[in-house]
């Protein structure tokens, strides 16, 4: 028997609320075993993350992960200043005060394309440069290869947070006889909300990844010891000690885990905190 549109309504409702409840217990499920995996090693042994790593590290657990600590903020700090400033330029430039609606609708769409490319073909787009110009993997081509990575994601955050933004400043700066780029400045701060949420957004997808940096920045045991030295990160890290046959080795990779499932978590109460702050910049934000 067919059910009337009432019923429909509730069993959608049902259907909804249940998968809502699944996603939710899933990521709570991921975050519980990684805490409590990873805390353990970080209870008996506090001062893993700001450790070096012994010489037979990958065979003996002798050290810490401090290399990969720092490797994470070398290669993922430098490139997210990369991105921002061509993320934040692109969007305004694709405004309709500087492009045509076309033109903006046909960035967008290979925009679109590339954040939802997979990170693992940056990582071997990048390496066919270095291949080509006869290099070795590094820390340079590792920023590289995440600012690539970074660039669509937060140039999308950064063009719907302009769009978003109300004609009104517009009108009131170019009313006012300023420039266009004196209008765009005034834009992007009314829009400064969700500018930094998707910078922050970006940092954060950045420093989780691991396919583009395991093609370009190497899988060191070391160190970093320069730009042009290979280097690691924690993903990495993590994705070649859980397949150790090594169990305090494999507890290295839960507490690597933990800094990083902790670093992201943080980083997206931080958006939303510096979302929060910033809005009273915007027309009819919060005021302090």
């Amino acid at each position: 028997m067919a059910l009337d549109r009432y019923a429909r309504q509730r069993l959608f409702g049902w259907l909804a609320r249940g998968a809502a409840a699944l996603v939710v217990a899933v990521m709570l499920g991921v975050v519980a075993v990684t805490i409590y995996r990873g805390g353990r090693v970080f209870l008996t042994d506090p001062a893993i993350a700001v450790t070096p790593p012994g010489s037979r590290y990958m065979l003996e657990g002798d050290g810490g992960f401090l290399h990969a600590v720092l490797g994470s903020i070398f290669i993922v700090g430098p490139a997210t200043v990369v991105s921002m400033v061509l993320a934040v330029s692109t969007a305004i430039y694709l405004q309709s005060d500087y492009s045509s609606e076309r033109f903006a609708d046909a960035v967008n769409m290979f925009l679109n394309v590339l954040w939802g490319t997979p990170p693992i073909v940056y990582g071997v787009f990048v390496l066919t440069v270095i291949i080509a110009v006869g290099a070795q993997t590094s820390l340079f081509f590792g920023i590289v290869a995440i600012a690539i990575f970074q660039y669509p994601i937060m140039t999308r955050y950064t063009d719907e947070a302009l769009r978003s933004a109300p004609e009104t400043v517009k009108e009131a700066t170019y009313g006012l006889g300023a420039t266009r780029f004196e209008t765009a400045l005034m834009t992007v701060r009314a829009a400064l909300p969700g500018v930094v949420a998707g910078i922050v957004m970006g940092f954060a997808r950045g420093i989780g990844d691991a396919a583009t940096v395991l093609f370009t920045a190497g899988r060191s045991t070391n160190m970093p010891g320069g730009p042009f030295e290979p280097a690691t990160t924690l993903p990495v890290l993590i994705f070649d000690q859980a397949m150790s046959f090594n169990a305090e080795v494999r507890s290295h990779a839960y507490a690597a885990a933990f800094v990083l499932i902790v670093a992201v978590l943080a980083l997206i109460f931080a958006s939303k905190l510096l979302a929060g702050r910033y809005a009273r910049f915007a027309p009819g934000g919060r005021h302090s």
